[in-house]
């Protein structure tokens, strides 16, 4: 296939200037529009494990006792319930009991790590492992921003965000549905949804699973970007299949999972989990509920095809119990969490969790620190793959541009924690400790000078100018601040190339498919 590769923006550099000529040169850099993406973590800390040997057992043996004797509902899927009977399992109406050991069986097929390929393969991710890719908020059908507020999300809203991803340096991933377009018919959005991922973003991003034919629509979009012989061989996709917790596997869901299993395209098979509602109260019952979904979801995807790329999913909150609202950020999703990692890790599948969680309407102070309890938290359980890490509030139902790239400076930190303690002779700073010895000062020593471009982590959005700086420049605030830092990034937004014979075929195939059924908002 013939792919123009684009400029990425590389950070301007060469020798230091002299004088005038040298200070202008700096000044340009950094004025420069940069189009740069971090490589994916790979992370050089331990994962945080609150489970012991004996209580994993424990969760691992109930696990299996709820597939055995309760089972799961398949539900309008006779092809389902078919390959489930032939695999050995017990079939009763569309109750699926599945014998001891067998789901852990088939589910030992999957990939422990895979490959997600973008149509630019510097910008390829790896998923499992030690790695986090990180992919910004999926699914509200409403959007914020300062000026308009809340409203519902349309497609130029959709645009813009998989712009903001672009040009957001610390997103490995497009996503999938950054927010809905409500403007544009159910049945056809999601074309046009894809094509704004593939024109506008040279990142992996994600299919579409609303419906089985949506998922074929997907795969057959991804073979005109990337050639058909391509995706026949290799992941270009990773998608989100959500399990009707509790344990209820529905036609839709499963019928994009096959779609996509069969075509060797990855899917995250995630159980939607409201503690107190859609899950037992504590953490271990919940966990229990947890896993034998993900196995009965794994294992099908491995009936479909062994050696489908999966990931184990855990969308996990608690509820209030008083409003019946879900919470987050709380300490009981966080042991959910960090369980679920170790339990994903013994299956030997990548792990997907966590993001920008909160429950608050605005992006204040409720906000972040809900915000940054889950984004620590996932780093911490082992996360490999996190959704919703940029953009979200008021609990995943609205899509926020402020919050967006808030969110997304801040990963910028998950980065540079996961790179864990320099211990090379660099690291180990000897050299500047005896230079500047007792009573001395590191500012002008040469370890500092050779050091302090990359020492430390730097927002490019949170102010810590002086205060009389800050009053003189408007007394901004952090959201008047990220209002101003999305408009900079869609004013410096370049558009990656395409070669202009595919970006015709996806045209034609998205006039034809919108031709051949009539609108549909419902």
């Amino acid at each position: 296939m013939s792919e123009t590769a684009i400029e990425t923006g590389q950070r301007a550099g060469g020798r230091r200037g002299r004088g005038a000529g040298g200070g202008a040169a700096r000044r340009a850099a950094r004025t420069a529009v940069s189009i740069e993406t971090a490589r994916y973590i790979e992370r050089n800390i331990p994962n945080l494990e609150v489970l012991n040997e004996e209580a994993l057992t424990i969760i691992e043996t109930n696990a299996e006792t709820v597939l055995a004797e309760i089972g799961v509902n398949f539900v309008d899927n006779p092809e389902a319930l078919t390959r489930w009977r032939d695999a050995g399992a017990e079939v009763e109406g569309e109750r699926v009991r599945i014998p001891r050991g067998l789901a852990r069986q088939l589910c030992a097929t999957a990939p422990a790590r895979f490959t997600q390929h973008a149509r630019n393969p510097e910008r390829n991710v790896e998923i499992g492992g030690r790695s986090l890719v990180l992919a910004p908020v999926y699914g509200p059908p409403f959007v914020r921003d300062a000026a308009g507020g809340r409203r519902y999300a349309t497609m130029e809203d959709f645009r813009n965000f998989v712009k903001l991803g672009y040009m957001s340096k610390w997103l490995h991933h497009s996503g999938g549905t950054v927010c809905e377009p409500t403007d544009i018919a159910v049945n056809k959005r999601h074309l046009d949804m894809l094509q704004a991922h593939m024109l506008y973003s040279d990142k992996p991003f994600m299919g579409s699973v609303t419906e089985p034919v949506r998922a074929a629509d997907s795969v057959e979009m991804a073979k005109l970007l990337f050639g058909a012989e391509f995706v026949d061989q290799n992941t270009v996709m990773t998608s989100l299949i959500n399990i009707n917790s509790p344990l209820t596997f529905d036609s839709v869901m499963m019928g994009a999972l096959e779609v996509y299993a069969k075509a060797n395209q990855a899917c995250i098979i995630s159980p939607f989990i409201v503690g107190g509602a859609m899950a037992p109260t504590t953490v271990a019952g919940t966990l229990t509920q947890v896993l034998a979904e993900v196995m009965a979801g794994v294992a099908y995807s491995q009936l479909i095809r062994p050696g489908a790329p999966v990931i184990f999913g855990a969308f996990v909150t608690s509820i209030d119990m008083n409003s019946g609202a879900p919470t987050f950020g709380t300490p009981e999703a966080a042991l959910i969490t960090y369980g679920a990692g170790q339990l994903a890790r013994r299956l030997g599948l990548p792990y997907r969790s966590g993001g920008a969680f909160n429950g608050s309407k605005l992006p204040d102070a409720q906000a972040a620190y809900e915000t940054a309890n889950s984004l620590n938290m996932a780093l911490l359980a082992g996360v490999n793959f996190m959704l919703h890490s940029c953009g979200w509030l008021e609990g995943g139902l609205v899509a926020s541009f402020e919050k967006f790239v808030m969110d997304a400076d801040q990963l910028g930190a998950l980065h540079q924690i996961a790179k864990g303690v320099d211990m090379s002779e660099n690291g180990q700073a000897m050299d500047a400790i005896r230079e500047v010895g007792p009573g001395g000062h590191y500012l002008g020593c040469a370890h500092t000078q050779a050091n302090f471009k990359d020492a430390f982590w730097r927002s490019e959005l949170l102010d810590y100018k002086p205060f009389e700086t800050w009053e003189d420049e408007g007394g901004r605030d952090t959201q008047a601040l990220a209002t101003a830092r999305v408009a900079k990034l869609l004013a410096d937004y370049q558009q990656p190339a395409l070669d202009p014979a595919i970006a015709e075929s996806l045209q034609a195939y998205i006039d034809e498919r919108k031709e051949s059924e009539p609108d549909a908002f419902g």
